[in-house]
């Protein structure tokens, strides 16, 4: 039966990768998220717009609300432009950790074809035992046939 050595290692290895995989995943949906975010302020943005041209318009005279839609603008451009710095480390951040992930999957593939190897290697092994067992069993089972005979 074979026993690969380094089992323990590889297990460990696996579950590193896999915790890799988590931290991934993470960083992943907090870019989705600030994504998501983004997309909601520009929609935001777009209805202010509307707003701030129809309250532009000959005729509509509010000074007040248009100085709040602008503020309002200003405030939602700052927030898109903060979203925009925090998705930019995320992308860093989410690219950092897919080159952790590929050099953890790379120490468990080393280690996988190293017991596939060994395995290969322990079959051979038991292959040419047996089949010199039946080599001596046949030679032993040619002798005593012909001490039979004779």
């Amino acid at each position: 039966m074979f026993h690969f050595r380094l089992q323990t290692l590889l297990r460990m290895r696996i579950a590193e990768r896999d915790q890799r995989l988590a931290e991934l995943a993470k960083a992943l949906r907090a870019e989705e998220v600030l994504r998501a975010e983004d997309r909601q302020v520009a929609h935001e943005q777009a209805i202010v717009a509307v707003r701030s041209q129809a309250l532009k318009s000959p005729g509509a005279g509010d000074v007040d609300g248009l100085l709040q839609t602008h503020r309002y603008e200003l405030v939602l451009s700052a927030t898109r432009k903060q979203l925009a710095t925090q998705i930019q480390q995320v992308q860093a951040e989410v690219e950092r950790r897919r080159l952790v992930v590929v050099e953890a999957d790379r120490q468990v593939r080393v280690l996988e074809k190293l017991k596939e190897r060994q395995s290969q290697a322990h079959r051979r092994e038991t292959d040419r035992h047996e089949a010199k067992i039946f080599d001596e069993m046949a030679v032993i089972g040619y002798s005593r046939r012909r001490e039979v005979s004779t």
